[in-house]
């Protein structure tokens, strides 16, 4: 019981920092710029000084000789999400503009912006290095798989992403950077200057704030009066916080990921919906009100399911 009641203080933590984005957007604090700000702080500056600090202070050459059984354990448990989303997307029987909404919905998980406080909250900064196993697998599959449907669901011109266009994207992105700049210091057993290290965590420490303001003022840019349950959204909302650890668990099992790693990746497996499946909803023409309604939908969802997930975990 003492995890379920630790979870449940953390969740409570974190919807009152999102409670202050929502505040804010409500009082006419924050708008599309300081929302782009912050956005853009944390994807490019924060969160790749939290993966320096994470993975150099709790990484060392035995964790990352399992980093590859764990990465596909991870990317094994998303494809195999996906495809039950494609599955219960056709079975729904969907219109095209929420087809590969639902499915993106459904089998992706929010490992940045929610999991990062998420999983910090519930464990500590111990966990960072299996936050970003998780986050470098489902990030793969939200730029191909993901956006690859939400297209398909659009009705604007497609773009048509090439595998040397995927790779660029990928490895330009800086949280992405940071993991590859990190991993040959390991291997060498290097660390950056003491100064450079303070000052990465420092900025580290300024990742889950922002995150989970940012993430309220999204909600209130979405407006909680466009969250209905229409056709698909409580099976995506079922899929999403529950079958999506429960087939993590199975892998994990498989391939003998346990302990702290394993817990991370249930945890990291019951996110909700990622933002960029709603951006990505309006850019394409597909069904935007139904991608931001399971956006909150799961978010909400999330913080009774999580206390409950670290109950059974115990």
């Amino acid at each position: 019981m003492e995890g379920f009641f630790n979870a449940l203080s953390a969740s409570l933590v974190l919807l009152l920092l999102m409670s202050v984005g929502y505040a804010m957007g409500a009082l006419g604090w924050m708008g599309a710029s300081e929302k782009k700000f912050i956005s853009k702080y944390v994807v490019n500056i924060a969160v790749p000084c939290n993966c320096i600090v994470g993975l150099l202070n709790n990484l060392d050459r035995s964790i990352l000789a399992q980093a590859g059984r764990m990465l596909l354990a991870v990317a094994l448990g998303v494809t195999a999400t996906l495809a039950l989303a494609l599955g219960l997307a056709t079975l729904l029987r969907l219109p095209r503009e929420r087809w590969g909404v639902f499915a993106a919905m459904a089998g992706l998980s929010n490992s940045l912006f929610i999991g990062i406080p998420v999983c910090t909250q519930l464990f500590g900064e111990v966990s960072v290095p299996y936050i970003m196993v998780y986050f470098l697998a489902n990030t793969c599959f939200l730029q191909t798989a993901g956006l690859l449907l939400v297209e398909h669901a659009g009705t604007g011109q497609t773009s048509g992403t090439s595998l040397r266009g995927f790779f660029k994207n990928l490895l330009t992105k800086p949280p992405i950077l940071a993991i590859l700049a990190s991993l040959p210091m390991l291997l060498l057993g290097l660390r950056l200057p003491e100064p450079l290290m303070r000052f990465a965590g420092y900025i580290s420490d300024s990742v889950s704030p922002l995150a989970l303001i940012y993430c309220g003022y999204i909600i209130f840019e979405l407006g909680l009066k466009n969250v209905r349950l229409a056709r698909g959204l409580p099976t995506m909302v079922l899929v999403r916080l529950c079958v999506s650890p429960l087939i993590c668990l199975g892998l994990c099992h498989l391939f003998g990921v346990t302990g702290l790693a394993r817990d991370v990746f249930l945890v990291e497996s019951a996110l909700p919906v990622p933002s960029q499946v709603t951006v990505m909803a309006g850019a394409f023409g597909a069904d935007e009100q139904y991608a931001a309604a399971g956006a909150c939908l799961s978010t909400f969802g999330s913080f009774l399911s999580i206390p409950v997930l670290m109950l059974v975990l115990g």
